[in-house]
């Protein structure tokens, strides 16, 4: 892939003093919007754990439910088969054999046991979802705390499933990371915004690769697409808020500029490659630990 240039763009304070009034005064329209799209998107978090809580009560009654009919189902077959030893020749009786072959019995109890198998693993993939929303939508109290960062990026797959799995196929190449010092929930917005927007880059089936490797004391988390790629007129906007190429209603132009000041906040960095019809790759770097005696939200942005 054809390198377009790393995004560690620094904006220049001196600049802004340099500003007309009209541009200051852009500059604060866009400073509200991103606020109110914020509060907005904060409003969104609460409705989602709710939800999820909502949910995950009758989640509960299936899951036992479920539990206590595969028990039943068991004994019921196993009677079953009792009585057919019992009866012996007389399990060939007309009205018996007709009721059998009506009900098509040995298929039922063929296919029993996988139709409870399937619905358990459905359940506890609706459990799986839920408990990534939760963690998504929670309260986000800026303090560090140690992360698995492997554990965020599939939580974060969880929650964009839908919009990765008519477009494309996920190949994971993890290593061996430590814990790392961060703020989970912040890492994992920044994570499921690559994500979706890699999706949205494959126009037919293609592929996401997710590498992470330990450099030192950083780890590096790369999240590499083979869609449409970034033209090189767009690279150094990509990180500028409310700058977007998709249609309106679709985007809005805010995710990459979060999750890039979502990274500096940890103090790390986000880079870009891109080529127009090969594909696009992100990288993550973070360190290992933060600066000692800062939380995440003191960190300058």
């Amino acid at each position: 892939m054809t390198s377009t240039g790393n995004q560690g763009m620094r904006h220049d304070t001196d600049s802004h003093l340099q500003q007309t009034p009209e541009q200051l005064i852009a500059r604060l329209k866009q400073a509200q919007d991103q606020l109110m799209q914020s509060e907005k998107m904060a409003s969104i978090g609460q409705l989602a754990a709710g939800v999820a809580h909502e949910i995950n009560n009758p989640i509960g009654y299936v899951r036992s439910n479920l539990t206590t009919l595969g028990d039943y189902c068991r004994s019921l077959l196993l009677i079953n088969q009792a009585y057919e030893q019992a009866l012996g020749d007389a399990v060939s009786e007309p009205t018996l054999l007709q009721l059998t072959q009506q009900h098509d019995l040995p298929f039922i109890r063929e296919d029993l046991p996988s139709l409870l198998e399937e619905s358990h693993e459905g359940i506890e993939r609706v459990g799986k979802i839920i408990r990534s929303l939760r963690d998504f939508s929670r309260t986000d109290s800026g303090e560090l705390e140690p992360v698995d960062v492997h554990k965020t990026i599939n939580q974060a797959l969880t929650v964009a499933r839908n919009e990765i799995k008519y477009r494309a196929e996920v190949i994971t190449d993890f290593a061996e990371l430590p814990l790392i010092e961060a703020v989970e929930s912040q890492l994992g917005q920044v994570f499921l915004n690559l994500l979706v927007n890699a999706a949205h880059a494959i126009e037919e089936h293609g592929e996401i690769h997710i590498t992470t490797v330990l450099k030192g004391r950083q780890i590096s988390v790369r999240i590499r697409d083979n869609g449409c790629g970034i033209p090189a007129a767009n690279i150094k906007r990509l990180f500028d808020p409310f700058f977007t190429t998709k249609p309106v209603g679709k985007g809005t132009g805010l995710g990459l500029s979060l999750s890039y000041n979502i990274i500096r906040t940890h103090h790390g960095e986000m880079l870009v490659e891109s080529e127009p019809g090969k594909g696009t790759e992100f990288t993550v770097l973070l360190p290992l630990q933060q600066p000692a005696g800062e939380s995440a939200e003191e960190i300058p942005q």
